[in-house]
């Protein structure tokens, strides 16, 4: 009896303790987008925040492209560069990382925290003046 007892207690665990769901509904990453938060300095010393998803910067490392989303309407504020599709590469050095962008040096890359900083007054070449410094947010985008 104790035995009949046991394997029905078993089997009433396993019954009610299997599932039968699917990993389906699972978010999976699909792809970074760095999102500009603020571009400070210049000859003018701005200082412009932007909301997310107004300027959207999406890099494909595999065919060296970066994709702009530029949404900003305000013209008096520095963004950087207008919506579009344009080439970019990096250039190593013992230290540091330069970001090119259409055969263009902009300035140094830093990637920390969740946060990639390009600053255009570290250039491959040496420091420069007056340059912005732009600042930007990682998006993790799921489906």
């Amino acid at each position: 009896m104790t035995m009949k007892f046991l394997t029905a207690a078993i089997f009433i665990f396993l019954l009610t303790s299997c599932s039968i769901s699917s990993d389906n509904n699972v978010p999976q990453f699909v792809r970074a987008e760095w999102h500009l938060k603020n571009v400070s300095g210049g000859i003018d010393g701005v200082n412009n925040n932007f909301d997310l998803n107004t300027i959207i910067w999406a890099f494909n490392e595999s065919l060296g492209t970066l994709n702009i989303t530029n949404n900003n309407t305000d013209t008096t504020k520095e963004d950087g560069f207008d919506t579009g599709n344009y080439t970019f590469s990096l250039i190593n050095n013992s230290n540091n990382s330069f970001i090119v962008i259409n055969q263009n040096e902009l300035g140094s890359l830093t990637i920390l925290n969740n946060q990639l900083i390009i600053n255009q007054n570290e250039k491959s070449t040496g420091a420069g003046a007056d340059g912005y410094i732009y600042t930007f947010k990682l998006v993790e985008i799921t489906e």
